[in-house]
């Protein structure tokens, strides 16, 4: 008769699972909350402490550590030496193990921290070539279905089940390490790079293809940690989601609620912003937002931080757009997009802080802390002769929160809480502020200019003064800082140091 040993935390399905493999001929073994719950639903179970002659030890941190538990486990049954030993030791084989394990990341503590689990799915996955181990309450029914239909689990089923197995330990010892790493850096006070990394994520969704369509692509999710939007996001209308669509909405969303309280829209375009605006009212903030680059804008994403209104489905319907994101829809904007089948609307929560930030490299990976935009007026510089109008801070915060999320070399020109030119990804800051300034054609007079690094010379801020700015953001630091302070000067321009770089790559 066959023997399998149940020992889960999450109960779901394991009574049902008991009662199927009882009705197969199996006979079971299980602990603790387990055996109660089988027992209390007329299951025939017996108890580890009775198969191993020993009680639950040590507040039930010791109950399946026990050679007659792993050697039932591990024996290889093809290695007659094994066979000898179950059988002089007269342990039992066992063919099937469930079990999952404490959910460390529901609170983690040192208690949680499971022992016996961990050790005895390890054991059968190590041994899948005799012992089948499912950790995983959705693959019950199929486990059942495969006994039922073959009277055995295939040695291809072992095997998957084995790799998910490994999967499941592996993501729970990620999480633990994870969050040492979190209580040695609230201790210390700060935020740190942490020695190793062990990151463990799972497939969520199969994308339509990567950045080009020979390309595989697919979202994965931390196995442990907080989920994020994309995993409460819902597609309300369009065709599946590309690589570029998820990494170009997420960029465009994160945009979107991080430039303050106000209603704002993000249009992006090849990970990069072609029109960004705040305001009062979310259909003229669309509108001006898309003002700033039309060209750039078609094929684009457009998000906005409030609930689309019809009035704004109707302004964004005449333009290709390939994703929309918002809070929500009034029911008749909704309806409106729904006629476009090519459109990807998308409904989502707002994005939660981004963790390390994570790139592949040959051998290794680079990794740093996410750049974090602050905007504190009392502590920058204000260099220039003149200060800046209270209209100009206001532009300047735009054009400085804007310029963090363009690639760099950056120039973001503002006027009036919209982006009228920006130019970005280039080799050289003046080639940057040219296509800026053409992008402007002559609205960015009386507005905000922001660069993203220092100018290394005038002609980046006389170029910012000839596209008719009159105030400007940058982080200051060149040695030439003296002669385009004096170039600002010249031009009856106010200029404010941030002390703070935003590079991006």
């Amino acid at each position: 008769m066959p023997t399998a040993l149940l020992s889960v935390y999450d109960k779901s399905g394991i009574v049902e699972l008991g009662k199927d493999l009882t009705s197969l001929g199996w006979q079971l073994v299980s602990s603790g909350g387990t055996a109660a719950a089988l027992a209390a639903a007329g299951v025939p179970v017996t108890d580890v402490a009775d198969l191993t002659g020993y009680p639950a030890l040590f507040g039930h941190r010791v109950v399946t550590l026990h050679p007659i538990v792993h050697g039932g486990i591990l024996a290889d049954r093809s290695e007659p030496s094994h066979v000898a030993d179950l059988e002089a030791n007269d342990i039992a084989p066992i063919d099937l193990v469930v079990g999952n394990l404490y959910p460390f990341g529901s609170n983690p503590s040192v208690e949680l921290i499971d022992i016996g689990g961990p050790a005895m799915v390890r054991a059968a996955a190590k041994n899948h070539a005799h012992v089948g181990v499912v950790t995983d309450p959705a693959d019950y029914a199929g486990v059942v279905a495969e006994l039922r239909a073959d009277g055995a689990l295939s040695a291809a089923t072992r095997r998957w089940l084995a790799r998910a197995a490994f999967a499941h330990t592996a993501a729970y010892d990620a999480a633990i390490v994870t969050w040492f790493d979190e209580v040695d850096a609230a201790a210390a006070g700060e935020t740190s790079l942490p020695p190793t990394l062990h990151l463990s994520a799972e497939r969520v969704t199969t994308l339509r293809y990567g950045e080009n369509p020979h390309q595989l692509g697919a979202r994965y999710r931390y196995s442990s940690g907080p989920t994020g939007w994309w995993d409460t996001a819902e597609q309300l209308n369009g065709k599946e989601m590309s690589y570029l669509n998820v990494y170009d909405a997420d960029a465009a969303w994160r945009l979107a609620w991080s430039l303050g309280d106000r209603a704002s829209v993000a249009i992006i375009k090849h990970a990069n912003p072609c029109g960004v605006a705040v305001g009062e009212d979310i259909t003229e903030v669309y509108q001006r937002a898309h003002a700033c680059d039309p060209v750039s804008a078609f094929g684009g994403i457009v998000a906005l931080n409030r609930p689309m209104p019809l009035a704004l489905a109707e302004a964004l319907s005449p333009v290709f757009t390939e994703v929309v994101i918002a809070p929500a829809y009034e029911p008749e904007a909704l309806a409106l997009l729904q006629k476009k089948a090519n459109v990807r609307v998308l409904t989502a929560p707002a994005p939660s802080p981004l963790g390390l930030q994570v790139r592949p490299i040959d051998g290794g990976l680079l990794v740093q802390t996410p750049d974090r935009v602050t905007w504190d007026p009392a502590s920058f510089q204000v260099v220039t002769k003149r200060a800046p109008s209270d209209a100009e801070w206001a532009d300047l915060e735009l054009a400085w929160r804007v310029c963090a999320s363009v690639t760099s070399n950056t120039i973001v020109l503002v006027k009036d809480g919209a982006a009228v030119g920006i130019g970005a990804g280039q080799q050289n800051r003046r080639d940057a502020g040219r296509i800026a300034a053409e992008k402007a054609d002559g609205r960015a007079r009386g507005g905000a200019c922001a660069s993203d690094a220092f100018f290394p010379f005038r002609d980046g801020l006389d170029a910012a003064a000839e596209a008719g700015a009159t105030a400007v953001v940058q982080p200051g630091g060149s040695v030439r800082d003296a002669e385009v302070i004096e170039a600002a000067d010249e031009a009856g321009m106010a200029m404010v140091f941030t002390g703070e770089r935003h590079f991006r790559h």
